[in-house]
C-alpha cells in the first residue's frame, strides 16, 4: 500500500508541472499531425496520391492500333494519361504545351493520323514525343514509349504470324480473315496485362518487409507510422520531470528519510517505478484514443495485440525512466540523459522515417533499438492487419529491455 501511496505521490508532483502535460499531449499530438500531413496525410496509400508520371496525350488516329497503344499506355507504371485520349483539337495542343512548359507535364504524346495504318502494315510510325529538355525524366518517358510502342509491334507480328496459320489450316479470307487478325491483335495486346514471367523485387532488412512501396509502409493512412512514431519519441521525453523527481528527492534528502520508514529499499524503487508506468501508459493509451477516434487508425481493430504492446512499452519506458533517475545528478542532467537517447532510439528505431526506406545495415542496426521493435509490433497492427501472434516478439524484446533497464536502475542506484 505504501509503494502506491508513493507513487501517487509522485504522480501528483509530476502533475504539477506545466511540461509534463506538453511533453505527454501536446507535442505528441503536434509532431503526429505534422509528420503524417508532410507523409501524405490520409491517403499516402490512396488513388489520389499516383506517383507517376502525368504524361498529355492527343490522338489523331481513330485506328485499331492507336486504340490498342492506348490500353498498352494505361497499363503503365511509370506514365499516367492526362484527361484520358482524346481526338486532337487545337486548343488541346496549345493547353498541353503550356502544361508541359510549367512542368506539369513530364511530357506530350501526340498519335499522328496514320499510326494504325502504318503500324498494320508492318512499317511503325514514330509517335511526335515532347519532352522538356530540363527535367530529368525525359529520358525515363522515351525509355517508356518507346517499350510500349515496341511491344505493340510484336503484337502486330503475332497476329500475323497467328493468321498465317488460320489461313493455311482453315482457308480463311476476305471479312473472315480481317476479323480474325483484328481479334488476334487484341488478344495479343491483352496478353502483356498478364505476362507468363513477372519479376518481383524485396527488400529484407531489420525487420521483414514483403513489399517496399507507400502501400507497404502506410497502408491507407499515413498516420499509421506517425502515430506510433511520436508515441514512442515522446513516451521518452515524458520521462524529464519523472526522472528530475528522483534526483530533487536525492538532493533533499526525502530518499534517506524514506529509509526510516517500514519500506524497504525495493519497495521505495517501485513506488517511484510505478509512477513512471501509470503516468507512460495513460499518455499511450489517450495517443492510442486519438489516433483511432480522429486519425482514422485500427487500433482496435485487434484490441488485445494493441493493448499488450501499450502494457509492454510501458514497462520498458519507465524502466528507462527509473534508470534515469538513477544516473542523473542534477535536474539539468536528468532532461540531458532523457533526450538524447530519445533522440537516438527514434532517429535509428524509425520514429521519424520508415525503415523500409533506410539502407538494410540502418534497418539491421535499428534492431538495437527498443523503438524500432515498438513501431514494428505497432504497423503490424495498423498497417498490415495482424493479430496478437504478429506482435508476441516486439513484446518480449521490449520487456527485455525493461528488465535489463529494472536490474541496472537498481545496481546504480543511490539514495543520497
Amino acid at each position: 500500500m505504501r509503494i502506491l501511496d508513493l507513487a501517487i505521490k509522485d504522480l501528483r508532483q509530476i502533475l504539477r508541472e506545466r511540461q509534463s502535460a506538453f511533453f505527454l499531449l501536446v507535442l505528441p499530438v503536434v509532431f503526429t499531425l505534422m509528420f503524417g500531413f508532410a507523409f501524405g496525410g490520409f491517403n499516402a496509400g490512396g488513388d489520389d496520391d499516383d506517383p507517376r508520371l502525368l504524361v498529355g496525350f492527343l490522338n489523331r488516329d481513330e485506328g485499331l492500333a492507336a486504340e490498342q497503344l492506348i490500353v498498352l499506355l494505361e497499363q503503365s507504371d511509370l506514365l499516367r494519361l492526362v484527361d484520358g485520349p482524346k481526338l486532337d483539337m487545337p486548343e488541346d495542343e496549345a493547353e498541353q504545351a503550356e502544361q508541359l512548359e510549367q512542368g506539369e507535364l513530364a511530357a506530350t504524346v501526340l498519335v499522328p493520323a496514320d499510326f494504325s495504318a502504318a503500324m498494320l502494315a508492318g512499317e511503325p510510325t514514330p509517335l511526335n514525343l515532347t519532352v522538356d529538355p530540363a527535367s530529368t525524366t525525359g529520358f525515363a518517358v522515351q525509355g517508356e514509349i518507346e517499350a510500349t510502342v515496341s511491344r505493340l509491334a510484336d503484337a502486330v507480328e503475332t497476329a500475323r504470324i497467328s493468321t498465317e496459320t488460320a489461313v493455311t489450316q482453315v482457308g480463311l479470307t476476305g471479312a473472315d480473315e480481317q476479323a480474325y487478325f483484328e481479334e488476334a491483335f487484341v488478344r495479343a495486346v491483352a496478353a502483356w496485362a498478364e505476362p507468363p514471367l513477372r519479376v518481383e523485387t524485396s527488400v529484407t532488412g531489420a525487420i521483414e518487409i514483403e513489399e517496399t512501396g507507400d502501400a507497404a509502409v502506410y497502408g491507407d493512412n499515413a498516420f499509421s507510422h506517425t502515430s506510433p512514431g511520436m508515441m514512442a519519441q515522446f513516451a521518452l521525453a515524458g520521462l524529464i520531470t519523472a526522472a528530475q523527481v528522483l534526483v530533487i528527492e536525492r538532493k533533499s534528502g526525502s530518499l534517506r528519510r524514506l529509509l526510516t520508514t517500514n519500506m524497504s529499499r525495493a519497495g521505495i524503487l517501485a513506488g517511484h517505478y510505478l509512477a513512471m508506468f501509470i503516468m507512460i501508459i495513460a499518455q499511450l493509451l489517450l495517443l492510442v484514443l486519438f489516433g483511432q477516434l480522429l486519425l482514422q487508425l485500427p487500433y482496435f481493430q485487434q484490441p488485445a495485440a494493441t493493448m499488450l504492446l501499450v502494457f509492454c512499452s510501458a514497462f520498458f519506458a519507465a524502466g528507462m525512466g527509473l534508470l534515469i533517475g538513477a544516473l542523473a545528478k542534477s535536474e539539468e542532467q536528468a532532461i540531458v540523459f532523457s533526450l538524447v537517447p530519445m533522440f537516438i532510439f527514434s532517429g535509428l528505431g524509425g520514429a521519424w522515417m520508415p525503415l523500409e526506406f533506410t539502407p538494410v545495415y540502418v534497418q539491421r542496426i535499428a534492431l538495437l533499438t527498443p523503438v524500432a521493435w515498438m513501431m514494428d509490433g505497432f504497423k503490424d497492427i495498423l498497417v498490415r492487419g495482424q493479430g496478437l501472434e504478429s506482435v508476441l516478439l516486439a513484446a518480449a524484446v521490449l520487456v527485455l529491455y525493461g528488465v535489463v533497464f529494472w536490474v541496472l536502475a537498481a545496481w546504480r542506484f543511490r539514495f543520497e
